[in-house]
């Protein structure tokens, strides 16, 4: 078994990217960063680029991490310096379904509670499997020689490879 020590969870919004990425750590003891609290203020406004670019090389510098989110601007970057990606490709319903749940809750990958699923991140959300989707897709492809890429297509099926994963890390600690 192959235990990554880089690994990439990417996704629509609202897949789940950040509790996976959560549990994943968990299990494997690896540090878990969240893209959204790299890039966004507590005040909703945003780091420059720069910045940004700036602490995700200090985390990729790092031996190990799980990184979760999208940001397809530095997605390749990120594709070339892990071990793994793991593609939460799930339905456009499930992703929308889990933005709304979220609405109201505190969380550990935002610095603020969204109080309300707007609008504007609907739609964006709505044209990810045209616009963005294709373009993950395509980086998968291109680099599924040189990475492991696992992809789930629910909920169910990423639940059940954390629960092997987990079952596997056990066994062999014995």
């Amino acid at each position: 078994m192959t235990v990554f020590r880089k690994v990439l969870v990417i996704g629509c919004p609202g897949a789940g990217k950040s509790t996976f990425a959560r549990k994943l750590g968990a299990v494997t003891g690896l540090p878990v960063y969240h893209l959204d609290l790299v890039w966004h203020k507590a005040d909703k406004t945003t780091v420059t680029k720069e910045e940004f670019d700036q602490r995700l090389e200090e985390i990729l510098g790092r031996e190990e991490w799980i990184i979760d989110g999208d940001y397809q601007r530095t997605l390749e970057t990120r594709i070339k310096a892990c071990d793994a990606v793991i593609f939460l490709d799930f339905p456009l319903e499930v992703c929308l379904a889990g933005v709304r749940s979220r609405v109201g809750q505190k969380r550990e990958d935002m610095p603020w509670i969204e109080k309300e699923f707007d609008e504007e991140f609907r739609q964006w959300i709505l044209k990810f499997p045209l616009e963005r989707r294709p373009f993950i897709c395509e980086l998968l492809e291109r680099y599924q020689k040189e990475r492991q890429i696992l992809i789930f297509k629910s909920r169910e099926e990423a639940d059940r490879y954390l629960k092997t994963f987990c079952y596997k890390i056990v066994t062999i600690m014995k």
